[in-house]
């Protein structure tokens, strides 16, 4: 007789962590509007009330936020000089120039080491691998914190309310795993993620990436692209040795693990394009925004 399935467990909430304030929200729902909207480039008063905020509440919000004025940040996102200069290689920051962003910053990145899994340890879709996981708030709406005792595992994003969602899209990567929701064990990540102050080289962030061959390779690549730079599939293709693997390494991409550390945000399509991303597009842009706003402030 077959045994049963082992069921998965499902994510009990060990405190609320929906934010109060509302800021992301607010602000996602900005960035939304001025992504879909540039074309008509939106004043701030336009943009205030479609968020039912006061205008300078919103330039103060938006401004706290993400490090630039929403006005700046429709300069920055204007696709149609995003996508032919991203296209030419140009670097994001020097794209805000040429949209009139002022000064130069210091860089800051995400200093991180990693390790692969073995293939073997791969296949057997996390088998003996103890995964802890807690729920923290972020820049860009909920994060879903995941660690082994190697290091960082899994990073995804979701909303109020999608949180089971957001802990079966990530458990079904590894269904074999034993799952323990320890927020004292994954904090002291979300805190080093999300907070630049802790992006130190000398302690460098552990990730341990758990995929196929292929897919490690990809992300790898992904971990050389720096902050404020993107770069599409073809060229990433090209450098992990398979110049014919494009849609391969798009599907490699959309998989990645380990969202905002690993950058797949910073992968374009084959013309320039800012194209999906699994936690979805608004949020791609908003992490973009966020990074350009973190460098034209250093």
């Amino acid at each position: 007789m077959n045994s049963p399935m082992p069921t998965k467990p499902m994510p009990i909430l060990q405190k609320d962590i929906t934010p109060t304030d509302g800021d992301y929200e607010i602000v996602r729902r900005a960035i939304e509007k001025i992504s879909l909207d540039y074309r008509d480039q939106p004043s701030l008063e336009e943009l205030a009330a479609d968020v039912g905020e006061t205008p300078t509440g919103l330039q103060k919000l938006f401004t706290r936020w993400a490090g630039l004025s929403p006005k700046a940040f429709l300069q920055a996102v204007t696709l149609d000089h995003a996508r032919r200069l991203l296209d030419q290689g140009m670097p994001l920051l020097e794209t805000s120039f040429e949209l009139g962003m002022s000064g130069p910053g210091r860089l800051h990145d995400l200093f991180v080491t990693h390790e692969a899994m073995s293939p073997g340890d791969y296949k057997t879709r996390g088998a003996g691998l103890t995964i802890r996981y807690g729920y923290h708030i972020s820049p860009f709406g909920i994060a879903l914190v995941m660690v082994t005792d190697r290091g960082l595992a899994g990073l995804a994003f979701c909303d109020p309310g999608e949180e089971r969602d957001a802990f079966a899209d990530m458990s079904g990567r590894w269904p074999n795993a034993s799952y323990v929701e320890d927020i004292g064990a994954t904090a002291p990540y979300a805190a080093r993620i999300f907070d630049p102050a802790n992006w130190r080289s000398d302690q460098p962030l552990r990730v341990v990436l758990i995929g196929s061959d292929f897919q490690v390779r990809v992300w790898e690549a992904l971990l050389k692209i720096p902050m404020g730079r993107a770069r599409n599939y073809s060229s990433i293709a090209a450098e992990i040795g398979a110049p014919a693997a494009s849609r391969a390494v798009g599907a490699a991409v959309g998989a990645n693990p380990v969202s905002f550390v690993v950058p797949c945000h910073r992968a374009l399509g084959k013309s320039g394009a800012l194209t999906g991303y699994h936690w979805g597009l608004t949020r791609k842009r908003a992490i973009l925004g966020w990074e350009a706003g973190k460098l034209a402030c250093g």
